[in-house]
């Protein structure tokens, strides 16, 4: 007999279509990744694996054993409907189920079985389709959309950040693309400077906001300009408010294009402000009434005003300049220790009463506020001295001092007091009283602002020795420590 074109004839005979069992058995086990014959008390009687698919193994321990040993809890359900209507005879459509299996290797793998009558009524055919690369593929989809919405929500982030910086920062700032000319973006300062609404400009030719320039031109400048370290601005004049800017230019590259962020300044702004302040310093450290000094790093002055000139008496900055400011201090070296270790430490020292030594002899009261200068390549201190000796001549007669000691009556107390600093302590006390002794540590003490250390180099002993005679005079935990 032969078939027509559409092969009819084979499939609709009255009887089986003439199919040897051998290629049969074939045709089942390669149209389906799994072929299990199984009755409708659920034990398997047979299964097969496809050859084409090595990945499921070998199960023919399933074989004689009950199905539902090897499937997961939540697929049992469907299998016992399919199972229960079989066996009541009842006419079973082939609706798919999907089950997962686990072996006894203990692993997972799930399967979508069709379920098919046999000439047996008891005996049921389950061709299976291994969904592990159906769910790896949805796995991998999953991973993605997940990596895009990460990636979106980073991008929003970043986006968030760049608004807020962009608006908050004080410099005009536009984004101009390269190849177009056009503005990408700028901040509300950029558009003020610009005199239009930053939507506005948006979008907009970068050139024809200035007066006088071509684009292609205007656009190269800015590049060349951005890539020389040495150039200088470039200065223009907005179209619409007739104001000189200058242009900073910087280039970078931005997903494969070249991006030009400007930065626009008045011209001029920067070094007016400058000059003033420079202008406005100067006037006083030259006329104010405070001596102001510069030294190195070890106290050798470097410069000085007219104010200190006039305290050492001496006739130029010729006669002080290479001189330690040590030279120059009732306690010499002892005094600069003090102001130069805290102010290096703290970064200032606000408050320092100590006497000065002109260059004739003459001495005054003062105080000294010193600050570490670190910066600008330059390394060194700076000190502010006030003459306070005129605040000793309208003291009341016995009023304590502003910061030391209650002056003691007997000159011969007050010249022991002198000999801090310039002798060993051991020395002034053999000579006085504990009275002495206690006044000469608070005096040290309170010079060093209570530095124990600079208090016990200032007296010659050792900290041990210090904190002895502290505790002996009560003044350990003097002024809160």
């Amino acid at each position: 007999m032969l078939m027509n074109t559409r092969g009819s004839e084979f499939w609709d005979q009255p009887s089986t279509p003439p199919i040897g069992p051998e290629h049969f058995n074939e045709i089942v086990t390669t149209a389906a990744d799994l072929a299990i014959v199984l009755d409708t008390q659920g034990t398997v009687k047979s299964v097969i694996t496809n050859p084409l698919n090595p990945t499921l193994g070998r199960l023919d321990h399933w074989k004689d054993r009950d199905i539902r040993e090897f499937m997961a809890e939540d697929s049992l359900g469907k299998l016992e409907t399919q199972l229960a209507a079989y066996r009541e005879g009842q006419e079973t459509k082939v609706d798919a189920i999907e089950v997962n299996h686990y072996d006894n290797a203990n692993w997972e793998f799930p399967i979508r079985y069709t379920m098919h009558k046999t000439g047996n009524p008891d005996i049921i055919l389950m061709l299976g389709r291994d969904l592990r690369p159906i769910a790896e593929l949805q796995h991998r989809l999953v991973k993605a959309q997940l990596a895009l919405e990460k990636d979106y929500e980073s991008h929003r982030d970043y986006e968030t950040r760049y608004r807020v910086i962009m608006e908050a920062v004080r410099d005009a700032l536009v984004l101009v693309d390269v190849e177009s000319g056009r503005i990408l973006d700028l901040n509300e300062a950029a558009a003020q400077i610009l005199g239009a609404e930053a939507d506005a400009l948006t979008g907009s030719a970068f050139t024809q906001e200035f007066e006088g320039k071509r684009r292609g031109e205007f656009l190269e400048g800015l590049v060349l300009t951005a890539g020389d370290e040495a150039a200088a601005a470039v200065t223009v004049t907005t179209r619409r408010g007739k104001a000189e800017v200058e242009i900073y230019p910087t280039v970078f590259r931005a997903a494969g294009d070249k991006t030009l962020l400007c930065r626009l300044e008045a011209a001029g702004s920067q070094e007016s402000v400058a000059a003033e302040l420079s202008q406005t310093l100067t006037s006083l450290y030259r006329d104010g009434p405070d001596a102001v000094v510069v030294t190195d790093s070890h106290g050798v002055i470097r410069s000085a005003n007219e104010a200190f000139l006039g305290l050492c008496d001496a006739g130029n900055l010729g006669d002080v300049k290479g001189r330690s400011l040590g030279d120059y201090l009732a306690r010499g070296s002892v005094d600069l220790k003090v102001l130069i270790d805290n102010a290096a430490r703290n970064g200032t020292m606000r408050l320092y009463s100590t006497r000065f030594e002109g260059a004739y002899g003459s001495q005054l009261s003062i105080e000294m506020s010193a600050t570490h200068l670190a910066g600008a390549g330059m390394t060194g201190f700076a000190f502010v001295i006030r003459d306070t000796s005129r605040m000793e001549v309208i003291r009341e007669p016995g009023a304590p001092a502003p910061s030391g000691p209650a002056p003691m009556s007997d000159d011969a107390m007050r010249n022991v007091m002198d000999l801090v600093g310039s002798a060993p302590l051991k020395d002034i006390v053999a000579a006085t009283t504990d009275v002495v002794e206690k006044m000469c540590i608070e005096t040290a003490v309170e010079l060093t602002d209570n530095n124990r250390v600079a208090a016990a180099e200032m007296l010659g002993l050792s900290r041990q020795s210090l904190y002895v005679k502290l505790r002996k005079y009560g003044l350990l935990h003097k002024n809160g420590n």
